[in-house]
């Protein structure tokens, strides 16, 4: 009984973190185009990349929508959930570069706390990955 509660709880976390990072993030990040991506792929200079933003920016929305449509799913979760973690990390990056501190960075921060936990854990049995 306990397992199946787990697991209606991780399948829970997963549809709204995933609903909420594609409605709020992702597609945002895709439908702005190309000056919104290469704007959003300069935060890599805060790591020392500084080529190629317009395609670091588009991956980073294509990672928020189709990655959060993974971990919705269960399907490649774990792979899914590291390169959110990732980008959650970049994000909080950038915002700590700014000086937006830690109460601007917090969101980020919290998503990657969880998307780390997905690629430790698992989607639970409610998941293609288990099916």
């Amino acid at each position: 009984m306990k397992n199946s509660r787990t697991d209606l709880g991780l399948l829970i976390i997963r549809i709204g973190f995933g609903l909420t990072m594609i409605a709020f993030h992702g597609l945002p990040k895709l439908m702005g185009g190309p000056e919104k991506w290469t704007a959003i792929g300069k935060s890599m200079q805060n790591l020392g990349i500084d080529f190629m933003p317009t395609v670091f920016g588009f991956s980073a929305g294509l990672a928020e929508s189709l990655g959060s449509l993974l971990l919705m799913l269960g399907l490649w979760t774990r792979p899914a959930a590291t390169v959110l973690a990732l980008t959650m990390f970049v994000a909080a990056a950038n915002h700590l570069a700014k000086g937006d501190g830690l109460s601007g960075a917090s969101h980020a921060i919290e998503f990657l706390v969880v998307y780390i936990a997905f690629a430790v854990m698992g989607p639970g049995k409610l998941s293609i990955d288990k099916k």
